[in-house]
């Protein structure tokens, strides 16, 4: 059988302790990017509220941040009584 650069390259990593200690440091980037992408999907519409309201609120411009509040409250609720219909709906399950 003939050795491809691959196979040598593998073999070599695989022996080497600095190939292992750097596939857990991959390993370890690949989780925290996927933690990263989860709390964006969950929280990022609330951030980006809350970051809104606290730029119209830096900047004098109190009537959009008291719009920007009220949206979010209102959006929040919205998400309870989504989330507490879901609940009422699998709870039979």
């Amino acid at each position: 059988m003939k050795n491809s650069k691959l196979k040598k390259v593998l073999c070599r990593l695989a022996g080497d302790r600095a190939g292992g200690v750097m596939m857990e440091y991959v390993i370890l980037a690949v989780l925290i990017a996927a933690a990263a992408v989860v709390a964006v999907m969950y929280f990022g519409r609330g951030i980006v509220t809350n970051l809104s309201t606290s730029t119209h609120a830096m900047s004098g411009e109190s009537g959009k941040a008291s719009a920007s509040s009220q949206k979010a409250k209102s959006d929040a609720a919205s998400a309870e009584s989504e989330n507490e219909s879901y609940r009422k709906e699998h709870a039979d399950r």
